[in-house]
């Protein structure tokens, strides 16, 4: 391995981020996001990149341990919790009280982030939104998440903010699915189909997260903190991408096309031996070498499929879909990537732009050399819970890599350590606090 892709495996090798500076290190994040997952991952990214992470969960610990798919725990914790429940320290205060309220004032005046799904009204109730907090501490940064924002008609609708919720609000999922057939009962498939596994959530948490580093790099120039609204619903509405554009314009609403696209076509998913994979050709010069890789090469001269505008209309996807099959069904993903490699070789610029990719099975996703050489997957945990296979921060950086530094931990493991250590709590202070149930 030569060149830019040897130094950049030497550069930003993940098992040697550890002797690394972080680009966050010294900022203090207090997360206070009970039951809200994309308040985890904004807290996520930010420790990976070397903030301290303290998480601030009811003395029953956070609702969120709870869930679990297929009722799948491990001590007690639910899979997607311990999943992203990583570099943090783990504190348990009772909000509600009034002695927790003051705790929590205490740990608020020493953060630089605050990370917040909690109702306005009740974190100015406890004194500590952020225009009570900035008078103290004008250059802290405070990210408020919730499902329709700070403000606007519908901010004060009592609601249980949900990834599902964020979806539906967001219109995103109207175009996702599979269309329903003009005159006849839509069967249970041809439906608004939902973004993922909890993509609202990560979509919030990655938004959240990105706006905070705006604010700290604002804060670093100018010393001024600021607060920043997220909605949930609000943040996927950037992945309707041009959908919202072309409904403006165009007059009229984009219907579900499942598998097919309104822009460009093949641009899709098509049937092999061994499963599915993907099949793309951009332009005509690329549809005419797919239609030569099929042993089709007349089909690139019927009108039905002889430019790009003629290509798109649904019918005709779906009459090309049916002659890709015909060729793809009998071979397997790997055979169809070295078909489309061998022709496109032999040819060059837009002619070569035929795409194809396996569409692997997360287990074959694990098994892949590939992924295993860039760190993609990382063995971590604590003692508690075990050894657990979880997903390594994407980032490959040369200069303040991201990391993994420790796993969860149960609520309160913490308590100790921030109430003494941080606020500088006396011990009989500490142990009154604790005995009274304050956390």
């Amino acid at each position: 391995m030569s060149g830019f892709a040897g130094w950049a495996r030497e550069a930003t090798d993940p098992s040697a981020a550890g002797g690394k500076p972080e680009a966050l290190e010294g900022i203090r994040v207090i997360e206070f996001c009970p039951g809200h997952f994309g308040g985890m991952v904004a807290a996520s990214i930010l420790a990976e990149f070397g903030a301290e992470a303290i998480k601030v969960e009811p003395p029953e610990g956070d609702p969120l341990r709870l869930v679990a798919p297929g009722e799948i725990r491990v001590a007690g914790t639910g899979l997607p919790f311990l999943s992203e429940a990583r570099n943090r320290r783990f504190v348990t205060l009772d909000a509600d009280d009034s002695a927790g309220r003051d705790v929590f004032r205490r740990l608020a005046h020493s953060a630089d982030v605050i990370i917040t799904t909690e109702p306005p009204e009740r974190m100015e109730a406890m004194g500590c939104d952020y225009p009570s907090l900035r008078g103290e501490r004008p250059g802290i940064v405070y990210l408020s998440l919730s499902t329709y924002g700070a403000f606007g008609p519908d901010a004060s609708r009592p609601v249980v903010d949900s990834d599902i919720l964020c979806q539906a609000l967001s219109g995103a999922p109207y175009i996702v699915g599979e269309p329903e057939r003009e005159g006849v009962p839509p069967r249970p498939h041809e439906a608004p189909t939902r973004l993922g596994n909890w993509h609202g959530s990560f979509v919030q948490g990655l938004w959240g997260a990105y706006g905070v580093l705006a604010a700290l790099h604002f804060r670093a120039e100018t010393g001024k903190g600021q607060a920043v609204d997220l909605s949930g619903a609000e943040s996927l509405m950037m992945f309707a991408d041009y959908n919202i554009t072309w409904m403006h314009t165009g007059g009229k609403a984009r219907e579900r096309v499942g598998n097919f696209d309104p822009a460009v076509f093949p641009y899709t998913y098509i049937r092999c031996r061994d499963g599915y994979t993907f099949i793309a050709a951009y332009n005509d010069e690329a549809f005419d070498s797919l239609m030569h890789i099929i042993g089709r090469p007349e089909v690139a001269r019927d009108p039905r499929f002889s430019t790009p505008k003629s290509r798109v209309d649904l019918e005709n996807e779906r009459a090309l879909l049916s002659i890709l099959e015909e060729w793809s069904g009998d071979r397997t993903a790997d055979e169809i990537l070295a078909a489309v490699e061998e022709y496109t070789s032999k040819r060059g610029g837009p002619a070569a732009a035929v795409v194809t990719g396996r569409v692997n099975r997360p287990l074959e996703t694990l098994s892949e050399e590939h992924w295993r050489e860039r760190g993609c997957f990382l063995r971590g945990g604590e003692s508690a819970y075990g050894e657990l296979l979880l997903a390594a921060p994407p980032w490959k950086m040369s200069g303040t890599p991201a990391r993994w530094k420790s796993g969860c931990r149960p609520p309160g493991s913490d308590n100790r350590d921030v109430y003494l250590g941080i606020l500088g709590m006396t011990e009989a202070e500490y142990r009154r606090l604790a005995e009274a149930g304050t956390f």
